[in-house]
């Protein structure tokens, strides 16, 4: 595919962001584009131990939580750094540079998602330069500790208030909006279009608003986390159905429940300033409860606790910070491993789901080594079942799919990037190979990466999706428009291409049933939409067309975060700030039928 008119890749090649400079907020970054491979040997492997890195943080988006950047958390903005999490917290977002820093940098996210993509070459560097570093059930540095120095908190529940109802104006009919106003989004809605909910946010924050964890959707529930609230509502009409007060800000939370629905939360200890991200809280969101709290002890006389990278697997919540990395029974609160160094090694990251993945870096006498490593872990005891390590320099910033498992590495020096799949024994399964350039929405971190929090990539046993950078419309519509890419995980070679039509762009967000699913995003005068593209590729066909009507208002969503169940769509605004008067800032829509 052909780089939009007169902006060609830049010279030197694509690769992570450069850093903020000092003092600037951190804002939502986009993930990767992927021109041709350079011709050359891959870089070599350095003897040196691995490292790890910070990533986005989904997440980007902005991926993602209060405290630790959501969609983000602290780390590096774009595919190949690291980002707030689209279930982190992060910082005000105003007065970061409006330029890139270098070309190919990535820009600040627009309302309703950044459209500026990283240019640069993709790089071959794992084949030959990774090769006979496959360790299995090799103890690197996660262990169980033994002994009377392995005390286990106590899980004592937790004394927060329980949940509480708020009254609502709304009749539940699906004819309000959900927020109790007077005014009826639905009045302008056309025939086939699908009813739609908007919540406002009411509550009083601090002079930088906050960043909204979320949506997770359990049954007939959708919620979101906030501040120091978590709140569920009706998915049929947005109706508040219950909410949990936090005794203090959030300060991490993962992008997965459990099966059955619970969740643990970052938490700080206190509602100080300076005060320390070291509380666990559990919250049963089919229920609408509190469970247990507990506190994070350290794991070193380095382990900086100022916010938590988090993700679940199976019944393990893993807990990642400056300095140290702990896992907790998501039932019980029950400490079940903690970092132990090997080689000067450490996890800083986790990405969760049906497997437990751990990304990290390596130090000598203090100063980074520039090696990251990759590891997936047994969620039940924290041992690794395989390391990776990778040549110098090369970062893993983002994890496309857990499972099967796709990372995103990124070069800052070198400018270039890397899109890697492997198998279950962690051996090279493919390098992806395009002259495209590809441009999920994912968020922005300073010190922490938030490996899962990219919205717009997909995968299911055998392919990958991905969206590529939009593209000017042809014709004298100026609007953009982009294509969903299918890529052959066996070989990295492409499979087959689905074009947005028109001015439209699309993410993929999921492959279900035999079918990709995928968000059309909205226009100044065209609500956004699903769409479903068959698994054999084909024009995608929408199966959920949300009203132009409030086109304007889901548009204006910032760094937004989308979860498409059942029929339904939510879309949840990545961050959030206090009421001004009358005027409420837009929170969580709704869309279904």
């Amino acid at each position: 595919m052909t780089q939009p008119p007169s902006q060609q890749p830049p010279q030197g090649g694509f690769g992570a962001p450069t850093d903020p400079p000092a003092g600037a907020p951190t804002p939502p970054a986009q993930p990767p584009q992927m021109p041709p491979p350079p011709a050359g040997p891959p870089p070599a492997m350095p003897p040196a131990p691995p490292q790890g890195a910070p990533a986005y943080g989904y997440p980007q988006a902005p991926g993602a939580q209060p405290g630790y950047g959501y969609p983000q958390a602290p780390g590096q903005p774009g595919p190949y750094a690291q980002q707030p999490g689209p279930y982190g917290q992060q910082g005000p977002y105003g007065g970061y540079p409006t330029q890139p820093q270098y070309p190919g940098a990535p820009m600040p996210e627009q309302p309703g998602g950044g459209r500026n993509p990283f240019k640069g070459k993709p790089a071959v560097i794992v084949a030959a330069a990774v090769a006979g570093l496959l360790v299995i059930g090799g103890g690197v540095y996660f262990a169980t500790k033994g002994g009377d120095d392995d005390k286990k908190p106590e899980a004592n529940k937790s004394q927060s208030a329980q949940p509480t109802g708020s009254a609502s104006t709304d009749t539940g009919d699906g004819k309000g909006d959900g927020r109790g106003g007077s005014d009826d989004l639905n009045a302008g809605r056309k025939d086939g279009e699908a009813k739609v909910w908007l919540q406002e946010n009411a509550t009083q924050l601090t002079q930088n608003g906050a960043e909204q964890s979320g949506p997770w959707v359990i049954g007939d529930t959708v919620v979101k986390a906030m501040y120091k609230e978590v709140t569920g509502y009706s998915v049929a009409d947005g109706k508040q159905k219950w909410s949990v007060p936090l005794s203090a800000p959030l300060c991490g939370a993962p992008h997965q429940t459990t099966a059955d629905g619970k969740i643990v939360l970052g938490v700080q200890e206190n509602n100080t300033k300076n005060a320390k991200c070291n509380q666990l809280q559990q919250v049963d969101l089919a229920a609408g409860k509190a469970g247990w709290k507990v506190a994070v002890p350290s794991e070193n006389a380095f382990d900086i606790m100022t916010s938590f990278d988090m993700a679940i697997s199976g019944n393990t919540v893993a807990v990642a910070r400056m300095g140290g990395v702990s896992g907790f029974s998501v039932l019980d609160g029950k400490k079940i491993f903690g970092q132990e160094r090997s080689g000067n090694c450490r996890a800083d990251a986790f990405a969760g789901g049906p497997r437990l993945v751990a990304a990290g870096s390596c130090t000598v006498g203090g100063d980074t080594l520039g090696i990251d490593q990759i590891q997936e872990l047994d969620a039940t005891t924290g041992k690794p079942k395989w390391t990776k390590q990778f040549p110098k320099g090369w970062k893993v910033s983002r994890v496309f799919s857990a499972d099967p498992l796709v990372v995103y590495l990124t070069n800052k020096e070198k400018k270039q990037y890397n899109i890697s799949t492997f198998k279950p024994d962690g051996s090279l399964r493919s390098e992806l190979s395009s002259k495209d350039s590809f441009q999920p929405e994912c968020g922005w971190a300073i010190m922490d990466r938030d490996l899962q929090g990219c919205l717009g990539t997909a995968a299911d046993a055998n392919t990958l999706y991905l969206p590529t950078e939009p593209k000017r419309s042809t014709g004298e519509s100026y609007g953009r428009t982009n294509e969903v890419v299918a890529f052959d995980l066996n070989t990295g070679k492409e499979k087959w291409r689905s074009s947005a039509g028109g001015d439209r762009t699309m993410l993929p967000l999921s492959s279900e049933n035999g079918k990709v699913l995928a968000y059309i995003a909205p226009t100044t005068e065209k609500g956004g939409a699903v769409a479903e593209i068959a698994a054999a590729g084909g024009q995608p066909k929408i199966v959920l067309q949300n009203p132009a009507s409030t086109a304007s208002i889901e548009n204006g969503f910032f760094s937004k975060h989308v979860a498409y169940r059942d029929g339904r769509l939510f879309i949840l605004n990545g961050r959030v700030s206090s009421p001004k008067g009358d005027t409420k800032e837009k929170a969580l829509m709704g869309f279904g039928n």
